[in-house]
């Protein structure tokens, strides 16, 4: 029978994401291992506090290796000559269980990554270190704090989903800026979300604890298996680093949801502690700039944004309109060049408001190459668009230097050559050369 969320009474018994597909009493030995690794030491392996929040301890080199390392560099990725080193003890979390590894140094050498390798943390560094050797080992608190606040944070919102709506979690994510959490639904309502923030937020006030706990396993089994329990809430099998109580998680936002590649699953993006405050920073500076540009007080930002998109709508509506006059206007243009009676040997003719398909359609309208045409678009103080168009051998002798008169960057074939210049405003000195060129 299922109990309300809440009850101090009643505590669920839930797994993990990573560890969905085991058995409590047959658990991946992976995770196992990785509680030895990790709480290598007896003494603090049933301790959050003690472990999760050292942010210094020295130990000793077991072994350190020559390895190519993956890495990052100017946004591509890269090996590097690198060590792989294994430590006494460790108090820098290896990758797993959905959770990122913690970044930190080995004396004054920065861990570039920690992956686990059976009962063994395997932390990466780009200089060696002498085996039995000491080693002083710094977290990147500002780090490990986070995912603290992330990975406790979604086992208080996976408990209260699976409880007030038996909405299971499959899997997570802990992502750089934002996590989501995978849920066993095809659909998740606002009023729903609303309700799960309302009383994560509320178990976040009252203070509630957060320990960690061993417990045996059968005797084919090697290690013991972690526990995270919430007090009257969750007990949960996770090898992650936690708070010691739920108000360091300061406070929950749950964002959006979005559908899965899987199907009838939901990806529910939320945020903890410090991301909140961040995300909430980041918030404010844009409303102020967005108020200092439109000149408006923050209340009425929505309003004048959907009178903006309006007003862009209309705007497009407006120019999709122009083209289509200056379209006609091209053939009305080609008319009147038709109707002259003896044909000039060139035309020039520039339209600023126009764009390259009305001089497309200017030179489908003539239809004939005997008359040179230097035709262009746009605002004389801007880059613009021209097009020459005529015989194959004055577009050859012209093209390249009309081009270099206007500075732009072009290219011809056959009858045509098009350019796009940063002197648009400047066509005295190309109408000139055309001028010199014909007489």
């Amino acid at each position: 029978m299922r109990q309300q969320f809440g009850n101090p009474e009643v505590t669920r018994v839930r797994k993990c994401g990573s560890l969905r597909n085991e058995k409590f009493g047959n658990v991946d030995a992976k995770s196992s291992q990785f509680n030895r690794s990790f709480f290598s030491s007896p003494k603090w392996y049933s301790s959050v506090k003690k472990i999760h929040f050292l942010k210094e301890f020295t130990t000793t080199v077991v072994s350190c290796e020559s390895v190519k390392l993956d890495t990052v560099i100017n946004g591509k990725k890269e090996k590097i000559d690198g060590y792989e080193v294994i430590l006494e003890d460790t108090i820098l979390f290896p990758e797993g269980g959905g959770q990122p590894c913690d970044h930190g140094y080995l004396n004054d050498l920065p861990v570039k990554f920690v992956a686990r390798k059976e009962d063994k943390a395997l932390h990466y560094v780009e200089k060696p270190l002498a085996t039995g050797s000491a080693v002083k080992q710094i977290v990147n608190w500002q780090r490990r704090f986070d995912h603290m606040q992330q990975h406790s944070g979604q086992h208080l919102i996976s408990a209260t989903l699976d409880t007030e709506f038996q909405f299971p979690t499959v899997s997570w994510w802990l992502g750089e800026d934002v996590s989501y959490i995978e849920l066993d639904t095809p659909s998740f309502t606002g009023e729903q979300i609303k309700k799960v923030e309302e009383i994560v937020n509320e178990l976040i006030r009252q203070g509630k604890s957060v320990k960690a706990r061993s417990r045996g396993l059968p005797a084919d089994h090697k290690g013991d298996i972690r526990i995270i329990d919430i007090e009257g809430v969750d007990n949960n099998m996770c090898c992650g680093t936690h708070v010691t109580n739920l108000s360091q998680l300061q406070v929950i936002k749950l964002l959006h949801t979005e559908k899965s590649k899987r199907k009838d699953k939901i990806l529910l993006y939320f945020l903890v502690g410090n991301r909140v405050i961040n995300r909430l920073n980041t918030c404010i500076e844009r409303e102020q700039k967005l108020t200092a540009l439109l000149k408006y007080v923050e209340m009425v930002h929505q309003n004048t944004l959907i009178w903006w998109i309006s007003f862009r709508k209309n705007v497009r509506n407006l120019t999709k309109n122009l083209q289509t006059v200056l379209k006609d206007l091209a053939i009305l243009e080609v008319g009147r060049l038709k109707g002259i009676d003896s044909p000039p040997k060139y035309f020039f003719l520039h339209k600023k408001e126009a764009e390259p398909d009305f001089m497309n359609v200017f030179i489908k309208e003539l239809g004939r190459t005997d008359i040179f045409l230097f035709l262009s678009t746009g605002d004389e103080k801007a880059t613009g668009n021209i097009v020459l168009y005529g015989e194959e051998k004055a577009i050859l002798d012209l093209g390249n230097k009309i081009c270099e008169i206007l500075e732009g960057k072009g290219a011809g074939k056959g009858n045509k050559f098009q350019a796009k210049v940063t002197k648009n405003g400047e066509p005295q000195k190309a109408e000139d050369c055309i001028i010199n060129y014909f007489n």
